[in-house]
């Protein structure tokens, strides 16, 4: 079950965290990886990663927020089974301290970089007839989380976008679907905490961990398994859907 055989699947912010848990996972189960991300070195690392396994996997160094660059990129892979938008920043802020440039920034990484690579797949998987697109959203578009303004508008519109690619294209064969986690230990959260919270590192840190009832933060391989599924042959009877996986947080905090 969950096998990937010649699925070519598409992974942005492939380079670290849960991007890169996704990418080594479906290389692992069959598919014809392809990581994209920013940071070169990161990219690098993970396809390196992969080759060890005789897999195949092929990194491309784009900048998502730019539609030109983005199009370049799924022109060249030419054909998409799967897309999985992870790549995305963070931000801590209420609307009174978060200035328009930080608004800015988070918009058009979070949601003009999935708009971008929305519509380059989309355009792929329609002439195909098939295609199945997984974003990831958080549970602060399910719940109210403080100081984080500008994320939540982010990952609310990632929802959204979800449901809209799911409604217009179920009758092309494109399945979409969005997984809204809570704190996963990545690098991503290391250098959150350590930018906002200097000198209070573990403090933040086990203080971030229990804020999920269950105790402690998810690891990036336990979302990577959500992910699988719902882009495995398995869950084709699934769009339009949104799953927290956030150890009891939504449910057991409210």
């Amino acid at each position: 079950m969950f096998q990937l055989n010649k699925k070519i699947a598409v992974v942005t912010g492939g380079g670290s965290g849960i991007g890169k848990a996704v990418a080594l996972l479906f290389a692992k189960q069959g598919a014809e990886v392809h990581v994209l991300d920013l940071n070169e070195s990161s990219c690098t690392a993970t396809i390196n990663e992969i080759h060890q396994t005789d897999a195949k996997a092929f990194m491309h160094v784009c900048d998502v927020t730019v539609q030109e660059k983005v199009q370049e990129v799924f022109n060249e892979i030419d054909t998409v089974d799967i897309l999985v938008n992870s790549a995305g920043i963070s931000h801590v802020g209420n609307i009174e301290n978060t200035t328009e440039d930080d608004f800015d920034r988070l918009f058009n990484v979070n949601v003009k970089g999935v708009f971008n690579c929305l519509r380059s797949a989309v355009f792929i998987m329609k002439k195909n007839k098939s295609g199945v697109i997984l974003n990831l959203a958080s549970i602060a578009n399910n719940i109210g989380l403080a100081d984080r303004f500008a994320y939540s508008m982010s990952k609310g519109a990632v929802y959204a976008m979800t449901l809209s690619v799911a409604r217009d294209y179920i009758h092309e064969g494109i399945r979409c679907n969005c997984i809204s986690p809570a704190r996963v230990h990545t690098p991503f959260v290391d250098d959150f905490i350590k930018r906002n919270y200097p000198g209070k590192e573990d403090e933040m840190f086990e203080k971030l961990s229990k804020s999920q009832p269950i105790g402690r933060m998810a690891k990036p391989e336990e979302i990577a398994n959500l992910v699988l599924f719902l882009c495995s042959d398995e869950a084709s009877f699934i769009t339009g859907c949104d799953y927290p996986i956030d150890g009891g947080f939504i449910k057991l905090n409210t």
